[in-house]
């Protein structure tokens, strides 16, 4: 994966400390150790000095911003990303994984968050539905939302359209909330340190895991009504 990344112009290559300083205003919990961590998982792959000193390209510039845009705004773990970056160093422009029909690409050059004008603009969503999302704790209540409230409340519509409503989709948002408490638990219960990225990627897999026996207790129970 690593080996299909751009070629690196020695010229113009950034130090760590400048790679944050990049990044920083966009992922504010972005540290040193972190870039470390996403090293040792293979998913960038700096230039070394002869000193052994790590620097990194316009390249991977862009591709610390999808990984970090992945994990944050699609809370995807990073063997899933891996899956992603795999599919675009063979030239492939794959689909970002439960974000519609988003390809990995567009967050290459993203604008990562939108106001509410334009999140209703792009949806086709009235003040009124957006309201009752935000009501129902679906969404954010702020002035901007990330760029993966576009699938969420397309989903909502959708869901709207056969008589689910936001005001439904309350117990969901309680259900959401008392596994995200159970996963910190887990994840702690483990000595991980919080907010650090092992933390961050423990409760990611967990999330997945989670999601995935909860699909299929789902399409079980649909399947024998």
């Amino acid at each position: 994966m690593a080996a299909a990344q751009a070629r690196q112009n020695p010229s113009g290559l950034l130090s760590i400390g400048q790679v944050l300083a990049r990044l920083q205003d966009d992922f504010a919990d972005l540290t040193p150790s972190k870039l470390r961590f996403l090293e040792e998982q293979g998913l960038v792959t700096p230039e070394r000095t002869k000193s052994g000193y790590r620097k990194f390209s316009q390249a991977h510039i862009e591709r610390l911003r999808l990984i970090l845009t992945l994990q944050r705004d699609h809370y995807l773990p990073l063997k899933v990303i891996a899956e992603v970056l795999d599919e675009l160093d063979a030239g492939r422009d794959p689909i970002i994984p439960g974000a519609a029909s988003r390809s990995a690409s567009s967050i290459l050059a993203p604008k990562r968050v939108l106001s509410g004008d334009e999140l209703r603009r792009v949806t086709g969503a009235s003040a009124r539905f957006l309201g009752e999302a935000i009501a129902a704790g679906l969404l954010p209540a702020a002035e901007v939302f990330p760029h993966d409230a576009v699938a969420q409340v397309t989903a909502l519509l959708k869901l709207s359209e056969q008589g689910i409503t936001p005001r439904h989709l309350r117990a969901l948002r309680v259900s959401a909330e008392r596994d995200a408490e159970m996963i910190a638990h887990a994840v702690s219960s483990r000595g991980v340190r919080a907010a650090s990225p092992a933390a961050t990627e423990g409760a990611l897999e967990i999330a997945d895991h989670l999601e995935t026996v909860r699909s299929g207790v789902l399409r079980r129970r649909i399947g024998s009504a």
